[in-house]
């Protein structure tokens, strides 16, 4: 996928009038308005869930609140934890946290969507930076925009990095398609910071781009530079490298039944059937693009053609991020398939865009095909807001939910549960994000207090292959694996149907209905 084409003129060469001189007259230049319109819809989006957070998202408050408020990396205060799968999101939280602190106490929900606004911003600013450089019309810029903040599956997942991960993948093409090794570095060394897992788009587009290519040690040495401080931190004083939410997920075997990540979409589509579509059907163009575009590619060469190749990376790197994560034996958890999804969304986006930008220097590019499909991304973004809106004004609960009470029952429960405790531990009833966050107490399950991850980790080495045992072992080197399980106090139970008796609360749920919390002594 090398670029074997002629490069767009720089800046230097629009201010000189050399170059085609094309982007002095493109509209594309005027575009400064769409990390301002990025940054509104975010806004749009957060005050749309900001009730109805999931208790995973809430996982990630309680890290950042723990970290604003007593400098832990902990889920429940005085228990450090490594089950925060994504470092700079907890960190850029924290931080936001700590500001708002300035009001006198911590507000991680308002970090939250300050966050949420700043990523959406970004996320345009980088379309921004595209949009001049291959003289894209704004108007698709902000549809690709559109296409990530509106899913629906991207919104139930608020509170994680799902919006993080599509705006720091858009920079990583942003510099590659400029030839920044650099500052490539930079982005890539973020990008895994983000998720380790998106290393697959990392070493795509590095090796699809030939700018990076002839420079990959500058900038594998600033992506090393950036990133080891936080590894080295994890790796010695949280015990391993990868957050132990690898080998918890993987542990979760049977959990949704037969159900894998590969056949995940068939599993929310038998239940939400125009939820799923308008999520996935935008993914499913990019891969038929993505296979176009491949097939062209070795089979003709255009002269002057702009350098895509950054840009089919972001393509091939949501369709191998697929295929890895059907391969790791994880559950299909729907925050796991916005990655995938809103990549080869904007991959879709952005060559149909640039399709139709070159039409008009090109006459055998005929400008039918690409308006037709962004037409039709625009359908598709229309039903994502149809979708996002019918589930009520703000959300009473997300659109894809399978939490066992809604996050105001939840809050309701862990202040209650907080006070009641005084202090002593509680083991968790298995959905433990809203609960830590509102009890501000020793609520202890694998995500909380890593005794318990200790033994899942012996039992994967155990059974594992030898070269994956090997890498266990390295990721875990400094932590105690034989720590005895800590001692609890209470444990909290689910049950279905509404409370009865002291120490119990009833809750209900938009996917479970109503149940009830009974906090019960320990033995």
């Amino acid at each position: 996928m090398d670029e074997s084409v002629v490069a767009i003129p720089d800046d230097a060469d629009r201010r000189a009038g050399t170059g085609t001189g094309l982007a002095q007259q493109s509209p594309s230049v005027r575009a400064g308005w769409l990390p301002w319109a990025a940054a509104l819809l975010g806004l749009l989006s957060f005050l749309l869930v900001r009730g109805s957070l999931t208790d995973d998202g809430y996982i990630t408050l309680a890290y950042a609140k723990n970290l604003a408020l007593h400098g832990e990396w902990a889920l429940a205060p005085g228990n450090i934890a490594n089950s925060a799968t994504s470092p700079l999101d907890v960190l850029l939280l924290g931080l936001l946290t700590f500001v708002t602190r300035i009001s006198g106490a911590a507000h991680p929900v308002l970090a939250l969507g300050a966050l949420t606004v700043l990523s959406s911003g970004a996320l345009g600013w980088a379309w921004l930076r595209l949009t001049r450089r291959f003289r894209l019309a704004p108007w698709a810029a902000l549809l690709g925009v559109l296409l990530v903040v509106a899913n629906p599956f991207l919104l139930s997942a608020t509170g994680l990095e799902v919006l993080l991960v599509p705006a720091i993948l858009l920079w990583l093409v942003v510099f590659a398609v400029e030839g920044r090794p650099v500052w490539f570095g930079v982005a890539a060394a973020l990008t895994v910071l983000t998720r380790l897992d998106l290393i697959v788009f990392v070493l795509v587009i590095t090796f699809a781009t030939a700018a990076i290519r002839r420079h990959f040690w500058r900038a594998f040495g600033t992506a090393v530079a950036v990133a080891a401080p936080w590894f080295l931190v994890s790796w010695f004083a949280l015990g391993s490298f990868i957050p132990d939410t690898l080998v918890i997920k993987q542990n979760q075997e049977g959990l949704f039944g037969t159900w894998g990540y590969f056949t995940g979409p068939m599993m929310y589509f038998m239940f939400q059937p125009v939820t799923v579509i308008v999520t996935f059907v935008s993914a499913l163009v990019g891969v038929v693009f993505l296979v176009a575009w491949l097939g062209v590619r070795f089979a003709r060469r255009w002269e002057g053609f702009p350098p895509l190749a950054p840009v089919v990376g972001l393509g091939a790197g949501g369709v191998l991020y697929y295929v890895v994560y059907s391969t790791l034996g994880v559950g299909p958890y729907h925050w796991y398939y916005v990655t995938p999804v809103v990549s080869t969304a904007m991959f879709a986006v952005l060559m149909a865009a640039v399709w139709l930008a070159e039409s008009g220097q090109r006459p055998v590019l005929r400008r039918r095909a690409p308006l037709v499909a962004l037409g039709l991304a625009t359908v598709v973004a229309a039903g994502n807001v149809a979708v996002d809106v019918a589930q009520g004004v703000p959300w009473p609960s997300p659109v894809v939910f399978g939490n066992w009470a809604s996050s105001t029952d939840y809050a309701r429960v862990g202040r209650e549960l907080g006070a009641r405790l005084q202090g002593k531990s509680v083991a968790g009833p298995g959905e433990i994000g809203t609960l830590a966050y509102y009890c501000d107490c020793q609520i202890l399950d694998v995500f909380s207090d890593r005794s318990q991850v200790a033994p899942i980790v012996q039992r994967r080495i155990a059974g594992a292959s030898a070269a994956e045992a090997l890498a266990l072992r390295v990721n875990y080197q400094w932590f105690d694996r034989t720590q005895p399980k800590r001692r609890v106090d209470y444990r909290l139970l689910y049950g279905k149907g509404p409370a009865s008796g002291p120490d119990s609360w009833t809750v209900t749920s938009a996917a479970k209905g109503v149940g009830h919390f009974t906090l019960a002594p320990e033995g």
